[in-house]
């Protein structure tokens, strides 16, 4: 009996699992390469699918975009969300944890994906910029609800202020491919929270 290559294999199993292979490897392919430079011909290569197959989970390379940016808004959750039970749910170390240096790495930073996709869809992806709006937003609202939890005299104001500055970080740390603008940031941050919660006291 001649045994099944693995894209033979998955063709037989009637392509199974095929959608969450496209959109694991669009996330892949669209954070590293960018939304513009790649084609659904090389997300289908890696995805092990035919590019019908690609087109009928998802309509358009716009469509999967889209949903590439949702499954990240569902993995990211809620800033308010319950921390978990091993972690520290004071709300001000909670702040602070958001500036925390990522890891080292030997491949090229690539900032926030949704400020990425807002870059690269411009007009072109209107659907894709609501997406985006939508969740920095909810991520502002989500630091300005933990200012407040935190005391903070001007929730909004803190909020606001966090929010400007976790972006900076994140737009600076990718230009430089390098993890120490987070460190300024962090030390910026607790500044501003202490400021914010004295003015309380």
């Amino acid at each position: 009996m001649t045994s099944l290559t693995g894209t033979q294999e998955t063709t037989r199993r009637g392509g199974r699992g095929a959608r969450q292979r496209i959109l694991n490897a669009a996330a892949e392919l669209f954070y590293n390469e960018g939304i513009n430079a790649t084609g659904v011909e090389l997300i289908s290569a890696k995805a092990s699918v035919s590019k019908r197959t690609l087109y009928q989970h998802f309509p358009s390379k716009t469509a999967l975009v889209e949903e590439y940016l949702r499954m990240l808004r569902q993995a990211a959750g809620n800033l308010t969300d319950p921390p978990p039970s091993d972690s520290d749910s004071n709300p001000r170390a909670r702040l602070l944890a958001l500036f925390d240096s990522p890891d080292a790495a030997d491949t090229p930073m690539r900032g926030c994906p949704f400020h990425n996709a807002a870059v690269e869809a411009a007009e072109a992806m209107p659907g894709v910029q609501d997406i985006v709006h939508a969740h920095k937003r909810n991520y502002i609202d989500g630091l300005t609800e933990l200012a407040r939890q935190a005391d903070a005299a001007d929730p909004q104001l803190l909020g606001s202020q966090l929010a400007l500055l976790y972006e900076g970080a994140a737009a600076l740390s990718t230009s430089l491919n390098d993890p120490a603008p987070w460190a300024h940031a962090r030390t910026t941050a607790e500044a501003l929270i202490n400021q914010a919660t004295r003015d309380v006291a």
